[in-house]
């Protein structure tokens, strides 16, 4: 048997640990405009997709960092704006580097600056980070080498100590081919340690505690599955909860250099033991997360600190209704926003485009108050003063109703006009301002009338490819999952749609929006249902995405905040 022969995907799949020589590492070097992750932008990408020492491919391309590149940068490295002029910006080149590395361990010397400028990357492009595991070459050398062997760790240093092909020379690609270099004959340095497999590569890198290695074996009883796991502490308490493709190839992780969380490590040094749910597929685990963070608020899970996170925006039940910020939605409620801050900002939204009143007291005819200054101003009828009746101040309401069932978009119209004004009077910061508030107001609105409209249908069945010509299967009830499973290839799906829907959860009609169900599993189920190539198989209720008013404004809105319109330009 040669001894680089790639192991078939089964094989891999059945494995507890993955061979060194069956790994795929994606080496990586970026070239950037500074150090700053958040300030600065990339200018340049290599990588090299390497498996048991064969170059399985590259990937290189300048990047239009879309600003300057400082005199400073430019005699280190060597690239001019002139040169990235032309070339590809970071939004592209991102998602195609995602594709070229999926499924593969990250390797860079000095891997917090690169790791780190990937992820802002996919933070601020709105792509999702894929967690891979990363291995830093530094940290690598610094395990392995002596002060005898290498006076420091730079990648020039270390290639020329190490006999490495190509010498590092500030730009990407041949940085990353250096580093191939390197990596390789680091690994040769550590295979007569007993270093075999990926794991034992991870667990042999510094920083990991004495509590992490002895509690190795608290994955050994999992599966190789998807679904959901539980750190349990001393009183059985449930520490964290988390999801995985692989669920013992996920906790494993947790004792391995791979694992930089203080806390995270503060809690595996608690922990007892680790109780898991297996699940059909990822929706399924997703979705029970969500539940047991729920009921268990686990403290080092820092999404516990909200386990129902949504604020919503009411009208008050009286004569001179006003907007309200509630946790517990109505009929008619505007929402879910993640946090109050949001909440606030869609309720000065829609008060700035009607004349519902702002104050906090409960009106009585019997006890009149003075107007206030918005009433000077013309923004308040003064319906505590007695200056407006309640049929002159109903179509204010009904405004606000209109716009967030969906039936009309006159509220927004007017906002619109607004921004045109003060577009022309080139009052140009209160401008972008308001056009901000207006560009969250009707994104809320669109998600709010989406997660409804999927929320308001008592059953649909949904089925999604699983990528090995197969299918993952969901039965949703009111916005909440009712029952999963899966038609594995060659197997009739249809019965086991049947079945499914046989054994599924009753969910009953709630009250709200979103029919009793919660925020987060709803928007989870909606954003599954919307993306993967997700089919409809059943439905009591036809369901399609709702010609809502705020869906209409989307376009708009698009054209707003991109620079297509003359608003975009007044920030």
């Amino acid at each position: 048997m040669s001894a680089h022969r790639q192991l078939s995907f089964d094989e891999i799949a059945v494995s507890d640990e993955i061979p060194l020589h069956a790994a795929t590492f994606v080496v990586v070097d970026l070239e950037t405009t500074g150090g700053d992750r958040e300030g600065d932008a990339v200018t340049e990408i290599g990588a090299v997709k390497v498996r048991g020492g064969e170059v399985l491919g590259e990937f290189a391309t300048l990047v239009n960092p879309e600003r300057g590149i400082p005199p400073a940068v430019v005699s280190i490295t060597g690239i001019t704006e002139a040169m990235v002029h032309d070339a590809p910006r970071w939004d592209s080149v991102l998602p195609a580097f995602l594709e070229f590395c999926r499924g593969a361990v990250l390797v860079a010397h000095n891997a917090p600056f690169d790791i780190g400028f990937l992820r802002a990357g996919c933070q601020k492009l709105g792509l999702e980070w894929p967690k891979p595991q990363v291995v830093d070459t530094v940290r690598l050398a610094r395990r392995v080498l002596t002060r005898d062997e290498t006076p420091n760790h730079k990648l020039g240093t270390l290639a020329r100590v190490l006999g490495a092909r190509t010498q590092p020379v500030h730009r990407a690609l041949d940085d990353a081919r250096a580093t191939v270099d390197v990596l390789h004959s680091l690994l040769e340095r550590v295979g007569p340690l007993g270093v075999r497999t990926l794991e034992d590569l991870l667990g042999h890198l510094p920083d990991v505690t004495p509590q992490q290695k002895r509690k190795r074996g608290l994955a050994d009883a999992l599966p190789n599955s998807p679904g959901v796991y539980l750190f349990r502490g001393p009183n059985d308490e449930v520490l964290y909860v988390g999801t995985a493709s692989d669920l013992r190839r996920r906790v494993r992780q947790y004792f391995t250099a791979g694992e930089r969380r203080a806390r995270v490590k503060e809690m595996v040094g608690i922990a007892e033991r680790v109780d898991h749910v297996e699940c059909a597929h990822p929706l399924e685990a997703e979705v029970r997360e969500l539940r047991l963070l729920s009921a268990h608020q686990p403290r080092y899970n820092r999404r516990s600190k909200f386990p129902q996170r949504a604020w919503w925006v009411v009208l008050t039940d009286e004569a001179f209704p006003r907007l309200s910020i509630v946790r517990t939605p109505r009929e008619d409620a505007l929402g879910p926003f993640g946090s109050r801050h949001a909440a606030s900002a869609a309720v000065e939204a829609l008060q700035s485009a009607t004349l519902v009143r702002r104050c906090t007291d409960r009106l009585s005819p019997r006890k009149l108050l003075r107007p206030c200054a918005l009433h000077e101003l013309g923004r308040c009828g003064a319906p505590c003063a007695g200056l407006q009746s309640a049929e002159d101040y109903e179509p204010e309401v009904v405004a606000i109703r209109d716009v967030i069932r969906g039936r009309s978009g006159d509220l927004l119209e007017r906002l619109r006009e607004e921004l045109q004004r003060l577009s022309d009077t080139e009052r140009f910061e209160d401008a972008a301002a308001h056009r901000d508030r207006l560009a969250d107001l009707v994104r809320s609105l669109d998600r709010g009338q989406r997660l409804s409209a999927l929320a308001s249908i008592p059953e649909l069945v949904a089925a999604r490819p699983d990528g090995r010509r197969g299918w993952h299967l969901a039965v949703i009830r009111h916005g909440r999952l009712a029952s999963a499973g899966v038609a594995r290839r060659g197997v009739p799906p249809m019965p086991v749609v049947d079945m499914l829907q046989a054994s599924a959860e009753t969910v009953l009609d709630g009250p709200g929006p979103l029919h009793g169900a919660t925020a987060d599993e709803t928007r989870v189920l909606y954003r599954w249902l919307t993306t993967g190539g997700t089919r409809l198989v059943r439905t009591t209720t036809p369901w399609t995405e709702p010609a809502s008013a705020a869906a209409t404004w989307r376009t708009w809105l698009d054209k707003a905040t991109t620079g297509r319109t003359p608003y975009a330009a007044v920030d």
